[in-house]
C-alpha cells in the first residue's frame, strides 16, 4: 500500500530574504506546478515549474509551515538558499499528502551516508531528475526505526543516555508553526502509513463520483443516510482549488459542518422571492459580483431543501453575471443530497417545488449517482427496514418491528437515550427540565466569537450555542468529529463524570463506548458574505437529553428514542429513524405506519434515476451518452 505524492498544481511565489528576514525580491506564478524528485546523488529536489522556466532547489533543513494547509496555503522555507517558497490556491487534501510526503523523506534521508562536497565536484555523473516515488510503509518503517534509536540513546528516567556529565543546553524558542509541525510529523508514537493518509479510503462509487467531478462535470450524487455522502463531500472540497471553490448549503447547520456558507447568501439575491431583474440587479452588487465571478466550482450540500424556483433564477443569474450563456454560465455544479429526507420549506397550502423539477436542473446536471453502501447501520435487517421506510413501504412486519422497539432498554452506564423531537420548542423544554432536576453546581461556558454582535447568526449556523450549561451527570453528545477512530464522532453519547480543577475546567465525559474524555474547546469558522468570516471557539457539546430531528441530520446516534406522533412533513419519519446506528439502540415509542410517507414526484425521480444508473452498469462501452441531453458520463 502507498500514499501518492501527485504533482501539486498551485499558485506559487518564490520569495529571496535578506539577512533580517524581509523579502526583497518576488516571482509568482497563479499557474505553477511543483514536483518533487532526487537527483543523481538521491538528494531531493523540489522543482518549481513557472510557465515555461522552471528551478530546482535542493531540499536541505528546510522548515515547513502547513497551519493553514486545509486552507490551501503553506510554507517552505530555505535558510541556506535564503529563500521561501509560499504555496497558495492548492487542493487541500493534494497539498497535506505532498508536504506529509516531503518531511518523511527528508526525514528517511538523514539514514543515509554524507556525500561530500568534494565527492559531487569530482564525480562524472550526469545530472539527473526522476519524480520522487509515493510514500509506502518502507519509509515509514525507517522513520520509526529512527526514532526507536533516538529514544534509546537519549535515554529514560530510569537509563539515562550514553552521555554523561554535560550539561543540558537551553532549549531554543520555537514558534508556533514550526512546534505545531514538530508535532504533527514527529509523532512520539510509532507511525503507519493509515495514520498518514487518515481519510479512509472511498469506495468504488465514490470514486466514480469523484472521477466525475474532476473532469469537469457537473454531477448530483445522492443516497439514503449513512452512505458517506458528507464523507465524500468533504473529500471532494480536499481537491478542488479553494480560490474558486464555493462550499454552499441549503441551512447555516450544513454550510458550517463543510466549512461554507448559505446558498442564499453566497448568491446574494436574497429569498429570490423577486422578479428575475431584481435577482440580477441584487446579485451584481459589487462585492458578490466579484465572487460570482471567481466562482469556477459550486458545491450545495442538502440541496433537497432548496426550492426549484429558487434554483431556476439562480442559473439565470449565473448566466447573467458570468455573461456565458453556457448552463449556470459554465460553473461546474457539485450538488448533494436525498430528496427522500427533508424536503424545501413551503408556506402553508404552497406546493413543494422540487430542484429536480425546474428546466435549469436538465440543462445543469450531467452525472446523477445514487450511492447504495450504507456506512451507518451494519445489520442487514435494519438497513432493508429503513430502505421501506424511505420509500414510503411500511409493510405489517416492518411495523411491527418498529412497535416492538418500545420494550427496548437502549438506556446503559447512565447514558439515556436521546428523545428525536419534531419541534424545536419541545427540545428546549425537555433539556431545561431535565438539566435542573440534577444536584450539584451549574458549569456555564461561553464561546469566545470573533463579533460578539453577532451571537444571533452564528447561533443559527453553528452546530453549538453561544453559551452551554453543564452538571455532573448531563446527557451531552459531541457536535463534531474529534477522533472517528475511537468513535468520538458527531453524535456520539455520552454524560458528564466531572470537570478539571478551577471553576473554568473542561468537563470529563464517559461514552457509550466507555472511554472516558476531557473535552477541550474547538472552533467553527462561518461564512457570512463575501471575504466575511466569524469563527467561534466553543465545547463541542450539546445537550442530548432531546434534540430536533431537522437539528440531527448528518449524525450518527447509537441511543435514540424517537416520538413521531407529530411527525408532519414527508421523509420526516425515515430522517428520524435512519439516526440510529442499530435496532437494538432504538426506541420508538408511538409508531403508527401512516407517518412513513414519501412524496411521489420524489419516488418517480428516483425510478428513473436508478433505471438510467442500471442502463449505465448494463453498457460495455466506456462512455454513456443520454440521447435527451447529449451529455457523456466516463465512468470507466
Amino acid at each position: 500500500m502507498a500514499m501518492e505524492c501527485p504533482e501539486l498544481a498551485c499558485t506559487v511565489a518564490v520569495e529571496k530574504l535578506n539577512p533580517s528576514g524581509e523579502v526583497t525580491k518576488r516571482t509568482v506564478c497563479r499557474n505553477g506546478n511543483l514536483i518533487l524528485g532526487r537527483n543523481e546523488f538521491k538528494d531531493i529536489i523540489l522543482r518549481v515549474i513557472t510557465g515555461k522556466t522552471s528551478a530546482s532547489f535542493p531540499m536541505q533543513d528546510v522548515a515547513i509551515h502547513r497551519r493553514f494547509a486545509q486552507d490551501g496555503k503553506a510554507c517552505i522555507r530555505l535558510p541556506r538558499q535564503s529563500l521561501q517558497i509560499m504555496i497558495s490556491n492548492s487542493p487541500p487534501h493534494q497539498l497535506l499528502t505532498f508536504l506529509k510526503s516531503l518531511a518523511v523523506k527528508m526525514a528517511c534521508r538523514k539514514s543515509d551516508k554524507v556525500i561530500s562536497e568534494r565527492v559531487r565536484l569530482l564525480s562524472e555523473k550526469a545530472q539527473t531528475f526522476s519524480e520522487i516515488s509515493p510514500l509506502n510503509q518502507k519509509d515509514v518503517d525507517t522513520l520509526n526505526n529512527q526514532r526507536a534509536k533516538l529514544l534509546e540513546a537519549k535515554g529514560t528516567s530510569t537509563t539515562p543516555g550514553a552521555i554523561k556529565g554535560r550539561t543540558r543546553k537551553r532549549p531554543r524558542k520555537v514558534d508556533e508553526d514550526t512546534k505545531a509541525d514538530q508535532e504533527n510529523l514527529a509523532p512520539r508514537k510509532k507511525l503507519n502509513l493509515t495514520q498518514l493518509k487518515k481519510e479512509p479510503p472511498l469506495t468504488n462509487e465514490q470514486k466514480k463520483v469523484l472521477s466525475a467531478v474532476l473532469a469537469g462535470q457537473s454531477v448530483f450524487f445522492t443516497g439514503s443516510a449513512g452512505t458517506g455522502k458528507s464523507f465524500l463531500l468533504r473529500h471532494i472540497i480536499g481537491v478542488l482549488p479553494p480560490d474558486s471553490t464555493f462550499a454552499t448549503a441549503s441551512t447555516g447547520v450544513a454550510a458550517c459542518h463543510i466549512g461554507g456558507t448559505t446558498l442564499h447568501q453566497f448568491a446574494g439575491m436574497g429569498s429570490g422571492a423577486g422578479t428575475l431583474q431584481q435577482c440580477i440587479e441584487l446579485a451584481s452588487r459589487p462585492t458578490r459580483r466579484q465572487q460570482w465571478r471567481k466562482c469556477k466550482h459550486l458545491i450545495v450540500d442538502e440541496i433537497s431543501m432548496v426550492d426549484g424556483n429558487f434554483f431556476t433564477k439562480l442559473e439565470a443569474v449565473a448566466r447573467a453575471i458570468k455573461r456565458n450563456d453556457q448552463p449556470f454560465g459554465g460553473i461546474q455544479l457539485i450538488l448533494c443530497g436525498d430528496f427522500l429526507q427533508l424536503p424545501p420549506v413551503v408556506k402553508k397550502d404552497e406546493k413543494q417545488n422540487f430542484c429536480f423539477m425546474s428546466p435549469a436542473w436538465h440543462r445543469c446536471v450531467q452525472v446523477n449517482c445514487e450511492l447504495m453502501e450504507v456506512k451507518r447501520q451494519k445489520d442487514q435487517t435494519f438497513i432493508d427496514i429503513l430502505q421501506k421506510i424511505r420509500v414510503g413501504r411500511c409493510p405489517q412486519e416492518v411495523s411491527d418491528r418498529l412497535i416492538a422497539t418500545a420494550k427496548h432498554c437502549v438506556d446503559r452506564e447512565g447514558i439515556h437515550a436521546t428523545r428525536l423531537c419534531t419541534h424545536k420548542e419541545d427540545v428546549d423544554q425537555l433539556n431545561n427540565v431535565h438539566l435542573n432536576k440534577l444536584q450539584g453546581d451549574v458549569r456555564v461556558y461561553e464561546a469566545m466569537d470573533s463579533d460578539p454582535a453577532l451571537v444571533k447568526q452564528l447561533n443559527n449556523q453553528c452546530p453549538v450555542r453561544q453559551r452551554i450549561d453543564l452538571k455532573i451527570g448531563a446527557q451531552v453528545m459531541l457536535a463534531k468529529n474529534l477522533d472517528v477512530q475511537r468513535g468520538l464522532v458527531n453524535g456520539a453519547r455520552g454524560v458528564v463524570t466531572g470537570f478539571e480543577a478551577g471553576m473554568q475546567g473542561n468537563p470529563k465525559v464517559r461514552f457509550m463506548s466507555g472511554l472516558e474524555v476531557v473535552i477541550r474547546p474547538e472552533r467553527w469558522s462561518v461564512c457570512v458574505g463575501p471575504s466575511i468570516i466569524l469563527t467561534r471557539r466553543q465545547l463541542p457539546l450539546k445537550l442530548a437529553w432531546a434534540i430536533s430531528i431537522h437539528k440531527s441530520q448528518g449524525m450518527s446516534l447509537d441511543c435514540v428514542e424517537i416520538s413521531l406522533s407529530r411527525v408532519f412533513e414527508c421523509g420526516q419519519a425515515y430522517v428520524a429513524l435512519s439516526r440510529a446506528t442499530s435496532l437494538q439502540g432504538l426506541r420508538v415509542l408511538d409508531f403508527d405506519a401512516s407517518c412513513v410517507r414519501a412524496h411521489p414526484d420524489v419516488i418517480k425521480f428516483y425510478i428513473h434515476l436508478r433505471r438510467e444508473q442500471r442502463q449505465i452498469k448494463q453498457m460495455s462501452i466506456s462512455h454513456y451518452r443520454d440521447p435527451d441531453r447529449g451529455n457523456a458520463v466516463h465512468w470507466d
